[in-house]
């Protein structure tokens, strides 16, 4: 059945979900606030790889998607999906952006409409934050009068393998009437759904996936500083763990971790614990310390490679491939290389970076340099480091017309001029 669905926030997660909910047949209305993100969306322009402009353009030419900025387009909506930003302010969860939704949707809400929370949050958000909120500015009964649930994003950018319509989603509801809406609706866009039975079990589903990654990246990151220590070549030793059939998932060292989910998510369960139970999620506090000192390591390994060299870095040009924070996407939030470039420019270096994928501007020290690829760069940098491998780089290039390598992503063979992290 032809529904209006509004969609608030159009980033990574919400642009995917308005345009596939658009092609099932729903009228969809894109909700965000940033004025220049909608602008962009009203032309036809993407700034999301998944979504083509060709597809979006046609959407908008039929009138099956709106994206707008004006609260009252949202009048009138049977389900509202929300998909907005849920960062860490001080090691504590900011949810004013649920907040903030919940309020343009509570005077809109209806008897029979359908509200899901998206947002990777910490269990208990739904029931305690959402449900108030709505309440109050509605005037009507969650569960009574109108339907809420949560069903936590899987969307990973750049798949080509597993979208969002192939990939199994996990729906939940505040009770057994609201748990049928959502999922009646998410069968609607995708091929599985999951059922859970509370909001809670759906909420930690969600933090257990990135937690799992998490801690498991902040694993075999350590054993490569400690391999390279031991000269033990760490790469090897997992591609040969990794012929077991069982009993073990490959992990690869890298710079560190990024995007919204490892960065972020397991530190909602983290504040979750301490702040109900009074104890600390020790696994959790020991991953984030060892990933987030990965973009460190990277700079110590560089520098120690620029003193074998006889090398100051300070004043030395040195070219980083790749902002973002996995391979083929634009992506660079909360990006280890972010932090790589910003501990060499405040050590001296001259650092230019390239990445075909990530356009918009990105927060780092002004005097980052970006620049495109090409052999030129290669031959006059010092050194290059490899942070993020997209397949658009030509890494034969890289290994034939650089003086020296740090390959972070092991897309290279080692040799005279290229070390491996």
């Amino acid at each position: 059945m032809k529904s209006k669905v509004v969609v608030v926030g159009q980033g990574y997660v919400g642009l995917p979900l308005a345009v596939r909910a658009a092609l099932a047949g729903h009228q969809v209305v894109g909700y965000d606030v940033d004025t220049d993100r909608v602008k962009r969306l009203m032309t036809g322009e993407s700034y999301v790889e998944d979504i083509p402009g060709e597809q979006l353009t046609v959407l908008l030419d039929q009138g099956s998607y709106l994206p707008t900025t004006d609260p009252s387009d949202l009048d009138g909506f049977d389900i509202a999906v929300v998909t907005v930003p849920t960062p860490l302010r001080d090691g504590a969860p900011d949810l004013s952006y649920i907040e903030s939704a919940a309020h343009t949707l509570a005077g809109r809400l209806r008897p029979g409409t359908t509200v899901v929370l998206e947002s990777t949050t910490y269990p208990g958000t739904t029931v305690e934050l959402l449900v108030p909120l709505l309440e109050e500015g509605s005037g009507l009964v969650a569960g009574d009068d109108f339907h809420l649930g949560y069903s936590p994003e899987r969307i990973d950018p750049g798949n080509p393998t597993w979208r969002l319509e192939n990939t199994p989603k996990v729906v939940s509801g505040i009770d057994a009437a609201s748990l049928v809406a959502v999922k009646a609706f998410y069968d609607t866009i995708t091929s599985t759904t999951v059922p859970v039975r509370t909001t809670e079990v759906a909420e930690l589903s969600k933090l257990i996936e990135n937690t799992f990654r998490h801690v498991n990246i902040a694993l075999v990151n350590e054993m490569a500083m400690y391999a390279h220590e031991l000269g033990v070549d760490v790469w090897e030793a997992l591609d040969a763990a990794a012929s077991k059939p069982f009993g073990f998932m490959r992990f690869t060292p890298g710079p560190g971790v990024g995007g919204h989910c490892l960065p972020v998510d397991p530190e909602y369960l983290s504040w979750r614990v301490r702040r109900t139970l009074g104890r600390s999620f020790q696994f959790v506090e020991l991953a984030n310390e060892i990933n987030g000192h990965m973009p460190d390591h990277v700079v110590q390994r560089l520098l120690l490679a620029f003193n074998a060299r006889r090398k100051p870095l300070a004043g030395s040009r040195v070219l980083l491939l790749g902002l973002a924070y996995k391979p083929n996407t634009g992506d660079a939030r909360e990006s280890p290389a972010l932090r790589v470039a910003e501990l060499l420019l405040g050590m001296g270096a001259d650092v230019r970076a390239a990445d075909p994928y990530v356009v918009e501007a990105v927060t780092v020290d002004s005097k980052l340099v970006r620049c495109d690829f090409s052999a030129e760069e290669l031959t006059a940098a010092d050194a290059v480091v490899l942070l993020t491998d997209h397949d658009a780089f030509d890494y034969e290039l890289v290994a034939r017309g650089s003086d020296f390598v740090l390959d972070c992503r092991h897309r290279l063979e080692t040799g005279p001029t290229v070390e491996v992290l």
